[in-house]
């Protein structure tokens, strides 16, 4: 083994043999030193919900098994430090290099930068690969360098980019560094404790986390499911979706395979002229468009996490009601839909995609809660918890973007419920004191005549809430609601600045709102981490005369009353952000260091940024135990929710 290289591989959300570009580097180069390094401080306020770590225990518990057959073992830390971790590592395997594949949510994308920075400057060479993508962020820009602001602008990019994501083959066989260091086993890694454990036996019934598990799951999709997707998708109840999204999430699964396999089916089915099936894979390939167009978004505009991409949303009157928002979270608005998707997440930590839209635009338009405190809650709870797709859901359905929902749609739970649970299946099956409620009722018991009520047991008030707000209520609230936005955005024009335009911008405690931004690759450092295939940092230029797709209408206009539907709105808009580099909010997100025992309790982060002065929530009484499963999903312009 002497002479050879000597290289820390480096896991995180990568869980996978196959297809691991660092891995596969550094086995070519020489020998391995994997380790998976678990620092609970550094997550901060996106400490993983309990759900979320017990996948990340079973994955990684796999990941050792298969690693172990091919010569090497994973070495598992838990640390105070993920530097000081490394640096460990290093000196005890002699070691000459870090490789590691990239992340790009904005805690990651901090912490990452930092940790090369240093290591380079002890000399350590760093080298970082895309294995979580199809293309880097940086790759895809229009023509005139700037980022796009709209999914379908980028994903039609992509799909004409001319170099094809190349996959890796897998290695044969691993030579194992010499060295040891003071590692854990999984159960001393504290993913699990002692009091979840019953809970989260019930998990491993109906999912099987795991790379070969989830390369098992994707065949099993792809050869019998995949052809009926474009119909299966829509159904709330069952497992309607392909159930691949926590395996995507902790790299258990390469992106590129999936790609490539659906795509391969997609013209298979063209050229038979089977259009139905064409459309399937179509829509799926546009899932894997969108889970790419989240962590485009997070790292060319690093503040979503914690504030609104389109900047009037800094304006509007968010209702910080306590009351409100625990009666969400139990499933207790009185809305049967709502109420019943949030029980499911409570009790499987999963929703179907189409239930998580509607169960969040009720949080934002029927509650005027603000969407952080959702996403941050989802987060908590679910079992594919996935903070850049969150980020992408949340901030659409609250009008944050360009091409999100208007933020004067307001969708009735009642039309919703019979369009996707039209005999209400899925309600009976989460509100069993709804189970004998006729289906021509189920959706709106307080419109059912008394006898109805009496003969199905439902007690209005007593057994089942009345609705939390009435929906003429909710749609008059929401209407003064966007005019107090607009008069203040208005206001805030005329006082600053001469401007007309809506601008996409870092709207955090400052009143200047500067051009619209370029995105530009930020220099490196001469350091012997260079490499081709390195994580680059998102800087902005100021650029001007750039117009978005979108204007939201001033107050003058559209005056007449919300339907439950969609509200026309004209479009025009620019993008801007100030030049801070990517540590925008990040790094006062990652410093505040906030965890949440997503377990027992729920707080806001502190270092969201409300429009309101609100203080974050004391922790408040969860609602009971999680235990299996379901499925989430669904593409159209109307649902961009991630996803599979």
């Amino acid at each position: 083994m002497d002479g050879k290289a000597k290289t820390i591989v480096w896991f995180r959300r990568d869980l996978r043999i196959e297809d691991n570009p660092a891995l596969a580097a550094a086995a070519r180069d020489g020998c391995v030193f994997p380790v998976f390094i678990w620092c609970p401080k550094e997550e901060g306020q996106f400490y993983p919900g309990r759900v979320s770590r017990w996948w990340l225990k079973q994955s990684l518990i796999q990941l050792e098994l298969s690693l172990r057959s091919l010569g090497a073992k994973l070495v598992l830390i838990k640390a105070q430090s993920t530097l000081e971790a490394l640096l460990e590592c290093i000196g005890a395997a002699g070691a000459t290099k870090v490789v590691y594949n990239h992340l790009y949510d904005p805690v990651s994308l901090v912490r990452d930068h930092d940790i090369k920075q240093k290591l380079g400057e002890l000399g350590i060479s760093v080298q970082s690969y895309n294995g979580e993508l199809l293309y880097e962020p940086w790759e895809v820009y229009g023509d005139d360098g700037h980022a796009f602001t709209t999914f379908d602008a980028f994903w039609d990019k992509c799909v004409h980019m001319q170099n094809e994501p190349a996959s890796q083959l897998p290695p044969w066989r691993l030579d194992l560094c010499a060295g040891s260091v003071d590692g854990r086993s999984i159960d001393e890694l504290g993913l699990e404790d002692e009091s979840e454990k019953s809970s989260n036996a019930l998990l491993g019934r109906g999912w099987s986390p795991g790379w070969s598990n989830a390369d098992k799951a994707l065949t099993e999709f792809v050869e019998n499911h995949l052809c009926d997707y474009s119909k299966d998708r829509l159904r709330v109840a069952g497992n309607s979706t392909s159930l691949l999204s926590p395996h995507l999430h902790f790299g258990e699964l390469s992106v590129r395979k999936v790609f490539h396999l659906v795509r391969m089916k997609h013209l298979l089915w063209s050229k038979e002229g089977n259009h139905d099936q064409e459309e399937s894979a179509n829509l799926f390939l546009r899932a894997i468009g969108l889970r790419e167009y989240s962590r485009y978004l997070c790292f060319n505009f690093p503040f979503t996490h914690e504030r609104s991409l389109l900047s009037t949303l800094k304006f509007f009157p968010w209702h910080a009601d306590q009351s409100h928002f625990k009666a969400w979270r139990q499933g207790r608005t009185g809305y049967p839909l709502v109420d019943a998707g949030m029980r499911e997440l409570w009790a499987t930590g999963w929703i179907h995609n189409r239930i998580r839209v509607i169960v969040s635009s009720f949080f934002v338009k029927f509650l005027l809660l603000p969407w952080q405190w959702g996403m941050k809650y989802f987060w908590d709870t679910l079992l594919d918890a996935d903070l850049e797709s969150d980020i992408l859901g949340w901030q659409y359905i609250s009008g944050s973007l360009p091409d999100g929902h208007e933020l004067e749609r307001l969708d009735s739970p009642e039309v919703q419920g019979f369009k996707f649970d039209p005999e209400g299946e899925y309600v009976r099956h989460w509100l069993p004191e709804l189970a004998r409620m006729p289906a021509e009722w189920i959706h709106h018991p307080w419109d059912a005549p008394i006898s109805v009520l009496k003969a199905s047991g439902v007690e209005l008030g007593l057994n089942y809430p009345k609705p939390i707000v009435d929906i003429d209520v909710a749609r008059d609230r929401l209407i003064e609601a966007i005019f107090t936005m607009r008069g203040k955005e208005a206001t805030a024009r005329a006082t600053n600045f001469n401007g007309t335009d809506e601008v996409v911008f870092d709207n955090s405690e400052t009143s200047e709102i500067v051009g619209n931004p370029k995105a530009i690759l930020k220099e490196k450092l001469p350091c012997p981490t260079s490499s081709s295939h390195d994580q680059r940092v998102p800087s902005l230029q100021n650029s001007k005369n750039v117009i978005l797709n979108r204007k939201r209408p001033m107050p003058a206009e559209d005056k007449q009353p919300l339907r439950d539907n969609v509200h026309n709105c004209n479009h025009n808009g620019a993008t801007s952000k100030t030049d801070d580099d990517l540590r925008s909010t990040a790094e006062s997100s990652s410093t505040k260091k906030q965890t949440t025992s997503s377990r027992t309790s729920f707080s806001v982060p502190q270092a969201v940024s409300l429009p309101l002065k609100v203080k974050p929530f004391p922790e408040c009484e969860s609602s009971g135990p999680v235990e299996e499963e379901i499925d989430t999903e669904e593409t159209s312009r109307e649902n961009r929710w991630l996803l599979y």
